[in-house]
């Protein structure tokens, strides 16, 4: 029964951290937008030729010389 005394105010702290940090990241802005995030998976990407260039290893092609440029 004396642990009680031991265990009753250890768990009145935990609690009381608890509250803290969700409290804490209620101010700081971790629950203001939960839809977002999983709803950015589903969205269509850019066009093809917005695209990145691949980073296969494959290099990527050159494009052809301009009109009028000095060829050495």
């Amino acid at each position: 029964m004396t642990i009680l005394l031991l265990l009753v105010p250890i768990s009145l702290v935990l609690l009381g951290v608890a509250i803290w940090a969700f409290v804490w990241a209620v101010r700081r802005g971790q629950f203001d937008d939960l839809d977002t995030p999983a709803i950015d998976i589903l969205r269509e990407d850019a066009s093809p030729a917005a695209r990145k260039p691949s980073t296969s290893g494959t290099p990527a092609p050159t494009p052809p010389p301009q009109e009028g440029a000095d060829a050495d």
